[in-house]
C-alpha cells in the first residue's frame, strides 16, 4: 500500500514547511551523492558515538540522510501522503517544531534500544512516523487515497486513516523485536515506533485551535 494523498480534505494553505523539508532531504542527499562514504559516515547518528558523548549534532543531521533512492522516494512520498493536512492545522511554526521533535525522539529511540552499536542510523523515517501518529489523532476517518499492489495487479483505492496507519504501525511492532539486535543495517523499526508514538501523543498540544474545526 502506497499512501498518496488525502481524499477527505485539503490544506486550507499552501504547505510551505512540508515542502521546504522536502527541498532540504533533496539537497542532503545530492551531498550524500557527492561525498560518498565519508560524508554519510560523517553526518549520520552512530550510537556507540552518541552514547560515549561524541558527535551528538548527528542526531538531528542523520534525520535528513537516506540511503539509497529507494529510501528517499519512499519517505517523500509518505511525507507528502500526511504532512501537508497535519501543518495545516498546528501552522507552519508549531509544525516545523513538532516534525523535528519526532524526528529526534525517534533518534533517541533508536539508539536506545542498541547503545553499543557502531551501524550508522539515518533517515527521515522516525519523523515522517510522528506524523503519521498526528494524522491517526486528528484524522482518523479521512480516507487516503492509496496505490494497492497485489502481485501484478495495480489499483488505486481509498483507504480509512486509521486502518492504513493502523496496519503500519502493526507492521512496525512485529518486526521491532527481530531488528533490533541487527547490527548488520536494516529498517529502524524502534525509531518508527518511537517517533510515531510522540506524535500521537502530542498531536493535540501541537494543534493550532484557529485551524482545526
Amino acid at each position: 500500500m502506497i499512501p498518496l494523498s488525502d481524499a477527505s480534505r485539503r490544506p486550507t494553505r499552501i504547505p510551505l514547511v512540508t515542502v521546504f523539508i522536502i527541498l532540504v532531504n533533496g539537497f542532503v542527499f545530492v551531498l550524500e551523492l557527492m561525498g560518498g562514504d565519508a560524508f554519510v559516515t560523517k553526518w549520520s547518528a552512530i550510537p556507540a558515538q552518541i552514547t560515549s558523548g561524541h558527535h551528538w549534532i548527528t542526531i538531528l543531521t542523520s534525520m535528513f540522510m537516506h540511503g539509497s533512492w529507494l529510501h528517499i522516494i519512499g519517505n517523500m512520498i509518505y511525507l507528502w501522503a500526511f504532512s501537508p493536512e497535519i501543518e495545516d492545522a498546528m501552522g507552519p511554526w508549531r509544525y516545523f517544531v513538532f516534525y523535528n521533535a519526532g524526528g529526534l525522539v525517534a533518534m533517541l529511540a533508536q539508539i536506545a534500544a542498541d547503545p553499543h552499536s557502531t551501524v550508522p542510523n539515518l533517515g527521515a523515517s522516525g519523523a515522517i512516523a510522528a506524523v503519521m501518529g498526528a494524522f491517526l489523532v486528528t484524522y482518523p476517518r479521512d480516507r487516503i487515497r492509496t496505490i494497492l499492489l497485489i502481485f501484478v495487479f495495480v489499483r488505486i483505492t481509498f483507504i480509512p486513516a486509521a486502518l492504513l496507519i493502523g496496519f503500519w504501525f502493526l507492521t512496525q511492532l512485529f518486526n521491532a523485536g527481530a531488528v533490533a539486535q541487527v547490527q548488520t543495517g536494516g529498517v529502524a523499526y524502534l525509531a518508527h515506533i518511537g517517533g510515531f508514538i510522540f506524535g500521537a501523543a502530542t498531536a493535540r498540544l501541537f494543534e493550532d485551535p484557529r485551524r482545526v474545526g
